[in-house]
């Protein structure tokens, strides 16, 4: 038994007021809160080892670079990657789709050749392919959905052929919280050669990922959206696909020697880490995952579950709301409307009792033409939430219906 009490305790922003009102914050869709650990080692770095890493043979960079690489065996562990080459550091979930992008696509990609998204994807793992496709003469497919969000496969494997050299889809739809069937994506498009690449922004922190039982080419996710700090993300790859790409930036640390004549790179995982990179925000990362170990992935997606299904609930039975992407595949994320009001003023009218949701489009345009809106209104769930913080989101909503309804 969880004491989600205990854990709320770790998290220091949530014991304050907003407008005078307890903070019920459920944009963790957005950006998670961040554990005392989390925030104790950040400050541990700045205060006792900050050192470039990589760089120096001082004690102080010695300590950094190992520090940083123990964060890298934490994650490949993880997720269970097979080799620890095979993590990369970026920015973030969209800096490393389009570090994929540009570097699979200049090495694999040619004219007339086709790439595979979802109508149900996030911009930036629509736009980096768009870009792509542009420069390369490529052709870009969607799988659509269907009137609840679902992907239709049947649709999918039709459009599935010789010249599909990538597929990339998200594990779970950002804006509407449906978990996509990625085994049988994967599956399907390895039978004809493809390579897949699957963004598991939404994903990471909700359930168990096993890179190598998936069997995916790429997998992709963002540090902030699992209680880490902002500026860094992952790019797992197959170690084999890794080598063949060339690098995506050029610069200090992705080298082995350099000259006016020839450079030659470094080897993975270094060959796509150029730069100073975001050392401690790649380390917060680690301790991230030590949160989210001590408390159990499968002990998070038991209970985020029972709460998504209660929020559900909860929702369904309001007259005049309407909830996008009903799904008995989902996690952690739920949006709505309330007929005939704009999702801007109710959540507006929310964020006046303390509540923090997310309303707009969610960098799902595509998405919410689907449905024929302009946007929802989203409410999303992480380890520290609770039933009563569900019954005060009601509470909100039945407000924002007597005020505007």
């Amino acid at each position: 038994m969880l004491e989600i009490d205990k854990i709320r305790n770790n998290f220091p922003i949530l014991n304050q007021t907003v407008n005078n009102k307890p903070l019920i914050y459920l944009d963790n869709g957005a950006t998670t809160q961040k554990p005392k650990q989390v925030i104790e080692i950040i400050e541990k770095m700045y205060s006792e080892y900050n050192s470039n890493i990589h760089r120096g043979v001082h004690f102080l960079s010695n300590k950094s670079t190992e520090i940083y690489e123990n964060a890298r065996n934490i994650v490949k562990d993880f997720i269970n990657a097979e080799k620890r080459e095979e993590i990369i550091f970026t920015k973030g979930t969209t800096d490393a789709i389009n570090l994929v992008a540009f570097s699979f696509g200049e090495k694999f990609i040619h004219e007339n050749d086709e790439i595979i998204v979802a109508e149900t994807e996030h911009h930036s793992n629509i736009v980096p392919w768009q870009m792509l496709c542009e420069s390369k003469k490529a052709v870009l497919k969607v799988i659509s959905a269907d009137k609840n969000g679902e992907l239709q496969l049947d649709e999918y494997k039709k459009i599935l052929n010789k010249n599909t050299k990538m597929v990339a889809v998200a594990h779970v739809a950002n804006s509407i919280g449906i978990i996509n069937p990625i085994q049988e994506i994967i599956d399907e498009a390895h039978k004809i050669g493809a390579k897949v690449l699957i963004d598991g922004a939404q994903s990471i922190q909700h359930k168990n990922i096993d890179v190598q039982e998936l069997n995916c080419d790429f997998f992709v996710f963002s540090g902030h959206k699992m209680y880490a700090e902002t500026g860094i993300g992952v790019l797992y790859g197959k170690k084999g696909l890794l080598e063949e790409m060339p690098p995506y930036q050029g610069g200090g640390d992705m080298i082995k020697s350099v000259s006016f004549e020839k450079t030659e790179f470094a080897g993975l995982p270094l060959k796509f880490e150029a730069g100073t990179s975001n050392y401690v925000a790649a380390i917060s990362m680690g301790e991230a995952i030590n949160f989210i170990n001590s408390v159990g992935i499968e002990n998070i997606e038991k209970y985020e579950t029972e709460l998504l299904k209660y929020a559900e609930e909860k929702l369904s039975s309001i007259d005049g709301l309407t909830i996008y992407g009903k799904s008995k595949h989902k996690t952690s994320a739920i949006s709505f409307l309330l007929n005939g009001i704009h999702h801007y003023d109710t959540g507006m009218i929310i964020d006046k009792l303390g509540i923090a949701v997310r309303t707009g489009a969610h960098c799902a345009e595509p998405t919410m033409k689907h449905f024929g809106i302009t946007g929802t209104v989203r409410a999303s769930f992480a380890i520290y939430n609770t039933k009563e913080e569900v019954d005060k989101l009601i509470e909100g909503i039945n407000k924002v219906k007597m005020m505007l309804g």
